[in-house]
């Protein structure tokens, strides 16, 4: 059994004990793969371990990786999925729309118009979720709690996009009970928008929040993916990819 392999192993062992633990199925709890800063080779490994869906955060780096990954060969006809997790530039939005099929930190009106705009015809529609900012912080990237229900409505009238939730990347807490906190805050604005019963909001159905330290109390608070990066790959080095 390889390393990831093995990690993988004990990922889904620690979300399944807290699926367990907040009496909700196993199944209602995706995991998402956070390759950033690892190469093709790493991904592979993943896939060969039965990851299918991979998140990135730097945008130029996933899409060479996207394209190394697609020339391996790989088991199965099962097609990977990839998410984009990290800050979206508006010169960044056409790499997003052409490569990926989610993207998970729209913040702005701004940003959604031009993923819109520059999905290409014949790609399905570009899976979006609304990064919110719960801390609060002036710098740090998500609209605030308040605006994302106007945000919500602003995206389920742009064509080619797919409004399917809410991610969260709360500042670390010290104690499970406030991480649950920070995640709960996340889910109220999802439960939030999901009750709004918006028109276009008909496959809103996912929290994503939760980190390798944090993925139990965010499948408590309610997250439907968590997205684990040196839980899987190990620790990163920031640079080249690792092949």
């Amino acid at each position: 059994m390889t390393t990831i392999e093995n990690n993988l192993g004990q990922i889904h062992a620690r979300m399944a004990a807290a699926c367990a633990q907040a009496s909700r199925p196993v199944t209602s709890v995706q995991l998402l793969a956070v390759s950033k800063t690892f190469g093709a080779e790493a991904v592979r490994e993943a896939v060969l371990a039965g990851q299918r869906s991979f998140g990135e955060n730097y945008i130029q780096e996933a899409v060479e990786k996207i394209a190394a990954v697609r020339a391996m060969a790989l088991p199965g006809g099962d097609a990977l999925q990839w998410h984009c997790i990290g800050p979206m530039q508006s010169n960044k939005t056409r790499l997003v729309a052409e490569n990926f099929d989610w993207a998970q930190t729209v913040d702005r009106l701004k940003i959604a118009e031009r993923l819109s705009a520059q999905r290409p015809v014949g790609m399905a529609p570009l899976n979006v979720c609304i990064q919110v900012n719960v801390d609060g912080g002036q710098t740090k990237s998500g609209v605030m709690p308040q605006d994302a229900l106007a945000l919500a409505q602003a995206i389920t009238k742009l064509p080619n996009l797919l409004l399917r939730g809410i991610m969260s990347i709360p500042d670390d807490a010290p104690d499970f009970e406030a991480q649950c906190l920070k995640h709960k805050q996340a889910a109220a604005v999802f439960d939030a928008i999901k009750s709004s019963e918006l028109p276009g909001l008909g496959q809103f159905d996912t929290l994503s929040m939760g980190m390798t330290g944090d993925l139990e109390a965010a499948v408590v608070a309610g997250s439907t993916m968590v997205r684990v990066g040196s839980g899987i790959f190990g620790r990163r080095t920031y640079g080249t990819p690792t092949p």
